[in-house]
């Protein structure tokens, strides 16, 4: 299905750094999602006054945040799903996506081949590359049923874990290395008996 049938694309408001508090309500800048987040977020990075967030669009928990500027293609509509579970302030330059889908599921659909293929038609700008809203909506994304989208997420969490999480990622790969080395070890010092 297209996207613009699974949901809807909101245009994120002015949000500029100068505006960032140390504390207050929690905002993600269309830059951020390129420098700092991953697939998935809980925390934000950065606040704003709760009296300016007031006037904000926000995501709600289970939207994604798509960033709509870039300098390269690749990195255009880069996405984060947004799991926390507070509203966050969205800035220009983001759309928010409110969907019915796994949140996960649609944001590792952004990271694919397929996706990447699909968006490369709907860029405008020069230096600055873009992407709209109208022109996301029409990128076309499988809908297979929600216990499916859940188990696609699980298998592909656990290998995000592994490969981009030292704390789990790095003991797997040293027990991997650990039972090559004492296959080979045990291959290369057993010698057959001389007759």
């Amino acid at each position: 299905m297209a996207l613009g049938e699974i949901g809807n694309f909101i245009r994120g408001s002015g949000i500029q750094k100068t505006d960032f508090k140390e504390s207050g309500a929690g905002c993600i800048h269309y830059g951020q999602i390129h420098t700092h987040y991953g697939v998935w977020a809980k925390a934000t990075k950065s606040f704003v006054s709760p009296e300016y967030a007031a006037r904000l669009r926000k995501a709600r928990k289970g939207d994604l945040v798509i960033a709509t500027t870039s300098e390269d293609d690749e990195a255009v509509a880069k996405a984060v799903a947004w799991l926390g579970d507070e509203d966050v302030a969205v800035s220009t330059d983001a759309y928010i996506f409110h969907h019915t889908m796994d949140p996960k599921y649609v944001a590792y659909f952004f990271q694919t081949q397929d996706f990447q293929s699909q968006k490369k038609s709907h860029i405008t700008g020069t230096k600055v590359r873009r992407i709209s809203g109208e022109r996301l909506a029409k990128i076309r994304i499988p809908v297979p049923p929600l216990e499916e989208q859940e188990r696609i997420v699980a298998i592909l969490d656990t290998f995000d874990a592994l490969v981009n999480d030292l704390s789990s990622g790095l003991p797997a790969e040293i027990r991997a290395r650990r039972q090559q080395y004492e296959h080979y070890r045990d291959r290369l010092l057993t010698f057959k008996e001389a007759a």
